[in-house]
C-alpha cells in the first residue's frame, strides 16, 4: 500500500492528472478515494506518512503482555481467566480481549461423547454375530449372568469448569460438530 501511494505521488509531481494516475496505476473506479486522499495528504503535510492518531496509548495489552498470556495459555489451555488476572494483575476484560481478539482463541466445554471407531464397529458386529449364532444353536437356557463391576480409565471431568481454549475458524464451527475437537484435546 505504501509503494502504491508513493507511486501516486511521483506521478502527481510529474504533472499527471488524477484520472491518468488511475489508468496508469490500474486503480479501479471504486478505489479512486485512495488517489484523492493521498494527494490531499501530500499537499497538507508534504509527505505520505500517516498523521499521529489521537487516543489513549496502549498500556496493558502490550506485545509483551500478549506474549506472556500466549505462553501461559499454550502451557495449560485449561487455565482459568480469573486465575490469570490475579497472577498478572490486570483486569478480566483486558485479559479476555487479549485471549479472544488478539490471540484468536475460543473456549470450548468438554462434552462426553461415545467414541466408536470403525475398528470397534467391526469388532462389535463380529461378536454380536457370534453370539447370535451361538444362541441359535444352543438356546437361551444356558446364559450365565455374573455380578460385574464397571470401571473407567478416563480422567474425571467437571463439565461446568473444564474448558479448552483453542483457535477454530468460524467456518469449521458451522460445518462440524465440536465434539470431535473437544474429544481430541481431552486425551
Amino acid at each position: 500500500m505504501e509503494s502504491k501511494r508513493s507511486a501516486i505521488i511521483e506521478l502527481f509531481k510529474n504533472g499527471k492528472i488524477k484520472r491518468k494516475i488511475m489508468r496508469i496505476q490500474n486503480i479501479p473506479e471504486t478505489r479512486r478515494k485512495l488517489i484523492f486522499r493521498t494527494i490531499k495528504q501530500f499537499d497538507e503535510t508534504g509527505g505520505i506518512i500517516d498523521k499521529p492518531r489521537s487516543g489513549r496509548p496502549v498500556s496493558i495489552t502490550t506485545v509483551r503482555m500478549r506474549k506472556t498470556v500466549r505462553s501461559r495459555v499454550w502451557r495449560n489451555p485449561q487455565r482459568s481467566v480469573r486465575k490469570m488476572t490475579k497472577e498478572l494483575k490486570i483486569s478480566r476484560g483486558s485479559l479476555q480481549n487479549i485471549v479472544r481478539r488478539d490471540l484468536g482463541l475460543s473456549s470450548f466445554k468438554r462434552r462426553k461423547v461415545h467414541f466408536i471407531t470403525d475398528q470397534i464397529k467391526r469388532k462389535r458386529l463380529s461378536r454380536s454375530k457370534g453370539l447370535l449364532s451361538r444362541f441359535a444353536t444352543q438356546g437361551l437356557d444356558r446364559v450365565l449372568f455374573s455380578d460385574e463391576k464397571l470401571f473407567t480409565v478416563e480422567q474425571a471431568s467437571n463439565r461446568q469448569n473444564d474448558i479448552i481454549r483453542r483457535t477454530v475458524p468460524l467456518s469449521s464451527l458451522r460445518n462440524t460438530d465440536l465434539s470431535n475437537e473437544s474429544r481430541n484435546h481431552s486425551r
